[in-house]
C-alpha cells in the first residue's frame, strides 16, 4: 500500500467527482459519492481514490426557500454580495449576518452600474450599509470599477460571491478572471435579469492575487443555525450604536426595556424601516429555533 498521502485543495465539484490541485501544481480528478459533503475550498489527503478532508476554519452555508440546507464552501475569509438594479430586497441583510455569523467579512458588489437606475440604488445602498461593510461600484461587461475589487482581493483573500440570479456574478468573474470563459446567459425582458448558467463549483486563482469561487446561483439566501443573540449583534447598521449596551444581554430589541435599539428608533438614529427589516428575519431566525426545539422533542 503506499503510504505516501499528497496534501491538496478541491477547486472544483461535479456531483460525482472532484478536481483537486495538489502542492506540486497538479490536478487530479477524484470521483467522490454526491453525499460524501466535500466543497469547493476544502483541504484534503488524498490515498488513492480516498480523500480524508482537513479540518475546516469556515464554512459557509445556506437555506433554500423549500427549507434544504447547502453547504457552499469552505475555507472562505471574505464574501462578496453582488446586487444590481431590480434585485430582490432582503438579500444583502441575511448574506451579511450570514457572513459575520460563519466569521467572514462581507463586502458588497454593485454590479451594472452602467445601466439607468443605479446611481439611485448605489445612493441607497451607500446610507444603508457603508458603515458597515466595505461597498464596489462596477459594471462587469464594461469592465468598469474593477481595481479596488481587485486590490482587496490582492491582499490574499479567499472568498465567493453571492447573488440572486441574473445580478452579473458570470460577468463578473470572467472580468476577473479572463482565462476562465464562463458561459453567460442571455439576459430576459422580465426585469433585466439573466439567467444564471454556472452548474459546477469552482475556485480560479486571480492574477493579482486572492482567489475565488464560483457557486451556482440562487434566488434566495436563508439562515441557517443562527441565534437571536448573532442576529442582534450582525444585523448590520445596529453596530454603529454598540457603545449604547441594552439593559438585558440576550435583548432580542423587540419590547425589552431598556433596549437601546429601541430607543435609537424612537429618536430617528435607526431608520423605521431598517428596524422592520430586522423584525422580520428575527420573525424567521426564532419560527427556525422553534422548529428546530420540537425536531429535538420529538427525537
Amino acid at each position: 500500500m503506499n503510504s505516501f498521502t499528497p496534501n491538496g485543495l478541491i477547486v472544483a465539484h461535479h456531483g460525482i467527482s472532484v478536481e483537486v490541485l495538489f502542492e506540486n501544481g497538479v490536478r487530479r480528478m477524484v470521483r467522490v459519492k454526491r453525499s460524501s459533503g466535500h466543497v469547493v475550498g476544502d483541504s484534503v489527503a488524498v490515498t488513492g481514490e480516498v480523500l480524508k478532508r482537513q479540518e475546516r476554519r469556515t464554512e459557509l452555508r445556506r437555506r433554500d426557500a423549500r427549507g434544504g440546507v447547502h453547504l457552499v464552501a469552505a475555507n472562505l475569509d471574505v464574501l462578496g454580495i453582488v446586487v444590481a438594479p431590480l434585485s430582490p430586497g432582503g438579500f444583502v441583510d441575511r448574506a451579511i449576518v450570514a457572513a459575520r455569523s460563519a466569521d467572514l467579512q462581507p463586502f458588497l458588489v454593485v454590479n451594472k452600474c452602467d445601466l439607468e437606475g443605479t446611481d439611485q440604488l448605489l445612493a441607497e445602498l451607500n446610507k444603508l450599509y457603508s458603515s458597515s461593510v466595505p461597498i464596489f461600484p462596477i459594471s462587469a461587461i464594461k469592465h468598469a470599477g474593477l481595481a479596488p475589487l481587485q486590490e482587496y482581493f490582492s491582499k490574499g483573500h479567499r472568498g465567493a460571491f453571492v447573488g440572486t440570479t441574473g445580478v452579473g456574478k458570470s460577468s463578473l468573474l470572467n472580468a476577473l478572471c479572463p482565462d476562465i470563459d464562463l458561459k453567460v446567459g442571455s439576459v430576459s425582458e422580465y426585469k433585466n435579469m439573466g439567467r444564471h448558467t454556472t452548474t459546477v463549483s469552482t475556485l480560479h486563482a486571480l492574477s493579482g492575487g486572492g482567489e475565488l469561487v464560483d457557486t451556482p446561483g440562487f434566488r434566495d439566501f436563508g439562515l441557517v443555525d443562527i441565534s437571536v443573540e448573532e442576529l442582534a449583534e450582525y444585523f448590520p447598521g445596529f453596530e454603529d450604536h454598540r457603545d449604547a449596551a441594552c439593559k438585558f444581554r440576550n435583548c432580542r430589541h423587540r419590547t425589552e426595556p431598556g433596549c437601546a435599539v429601541l430607543q435609537f428608533v424612537e429618536q430617528g438614529k435607526i431608520a423605521a424601516e431598517r428596524y422592520a427589516t430586522y423584525m422580520e428575519i428575527l420573525g424567521e431566525v426564532e419560527g427556525l429555533q422553534a422548529a428546530a426545539r420540537s425536531r429535538d422533542w420529538k427525537n
